[in-house]
């Protein structure tokens, strides 16, 4: 099926060799850091984590995410999600590869990621969490292409294949739980270390991988043949809308412990990324941004009028993501480590080469997405012309 990736309009190959570009680009800055080292980045003594680690932090939430289709259409058998749930597992391998390339660029020699498999240390979590993230991309590569290949002959899939979807499921939340242990696991950092870290975590994929797979599913609406349906996108609606009112209610719950009981390093760490600290605010104008986004999202999103319009609701799934990524993929790394256990405030931002090796991460990511897309599409619309759609 891989060759239908190579059929395409002048639209798609140019849009192909955009991100191809956009790629090179960025491995040409790749070369410098791993020539000069990641003194080339941002990052610092006392921030040692930063927009590398927050991406991936981001994109294993959305990776998760797919359990929320996975769930309703093969455990209770809701139908509707039938065209949708190819999409959702697809994004799922995009999100994954993502991540796992997040991490090498993060490696100040990438050698060492071969530590992982040569000297495995079962007893730390970056051992768990490479484990999960290989093992829940290996899932849904193979469930994914099984089950295209199947609708594409236009028979049931294979018998084997149904426990390595129920397995995904656990296996989803995995991945962003272990995630977030990385973080709640860590004493010396009071920002981090919460109860609530891990549902935290899940909160918000549950909200933004949903919102970015609806606006995914408008796009594919709108540039080919295939309708994903129009139920399918509202009833992700309404996850992507229960899941973010959790993520704004736990975050609150932060706020709260953290200035009621006035624990210091909890609440110097709000300071500084929602009002500055010791005359450092750079983080300061970005989160709020991010606070806007998600009261607007919640507006359009809980009022049912507002939701059920799919233009407000491109709105509302883009306020959403972009609120989520600024919240997780940026402020809550670099709020861990502001201040530092000194009490001292060193700031953080991306230098050029960083940020331009984080949007080659993401042409890639995006890359794959798009030929992923680009075969089942292809396999849909044949079954569309041939009448022999059983997705549905």
């Amino acid at each position: 099926m891989l060759e239908k990736a190579l059929i395409g309009s002048r639209r798609y190959w140019g849009w192909i060799f955009f991100l191809l570009a956009v790629i090179g680009v960025g491995f040409i800055f790749y070369l410098r850091q791993f020539s000069y080292g990641l003194g080339l980045t941002g990052m610092s003594r006392d921030v040692s984590w930063g927009l590398y680690i927050g991406q991936f932090t981001f994109l294993v939430g959305v990776a998760a995410s797919a359990v929320m289709l996975v769930i309703p259409y093969y455990l209770h058998d809701f139908k509707k999600f039938g065209k949708i749930v190819i999409l959702g597992e697809f994004l799922a391998v995009s999100a994954v590869t993502m991540c796992m390339l997040f991490i090498f660029v993060d490696m100040g020699q990438p050698i060492r990621i071969m530590n992982v498999v040569l000297h495995p240390t079962p007893n730390s979590i970056m051992f768990w969490d490479a484990l999960v993230l290989n093992g829940y991309l290996f899932l849904n590569i193979v469930i994914g292409w099984t089950t295209l290949s199947a609708d594409r002959k236009g028979v049931a899939p294979p018998s084997w294949v149904k426990p390595l979807i129920y397995l995904s499921i656990p296996w989803a939340v995995s991945i962003h739980t272990v995630t977030a242990f990385l973080y709640a696991g860590l004493p010396g950092r009071p920002f981090w270390l919460s109860a609530i870290m891990a549902a935290r975590f899940l909160a918000s994929a549950f909200a933004a991988g949903p919102a970015f797979l609806i606006i995914l599913a408008l796009i594919v609406r709108k540039l080919t043949k295939f309708d994903p349906g129009k139920e399918p996108i509202q009833a992700l609606g309404k996850i992507v809308t229960y899941a973010m009112i959790a993520n704004v209610f736990f975050l609150l719950l932060e706020v709260f412990t953290a200035f009621y009981s006035r624990i210091p390093g909890h609440m110097s760490s709000f300071e500084y990324l929602y009002a500055g600290l010791d005359g450092h605010g750079k983080l300061v104008p970005l989160m709020w941004v991010s606070v806007v986004l998600a009261a607007v999202s919640l507006v359009l999103l809980i009022n049912p009028g507002t939701r059920r319009k799919e233009s407000l609701l491109v709105v509302a799934c883009a306020a959403v993501f972009v609120s989520l990524w600024i919240d997780k993929g940026f402020g809550l790394i670099v709020g861990g480590f502001v201040p530092n256990p000194f009490e001292r405030v060193t700031e953080y931002w991306p230098t050029m080469p960083e940020t331009m090796i984080t949007i080659a991460v993401w042409a890639v990511g995006l890359l794959v997405l798009t030929v992923l897309y680009k075969v089942a599409i292809s396999v849909r619309e044949a079954q569309l012309e041939s009448g022999t759609d059983s997705s549905h």
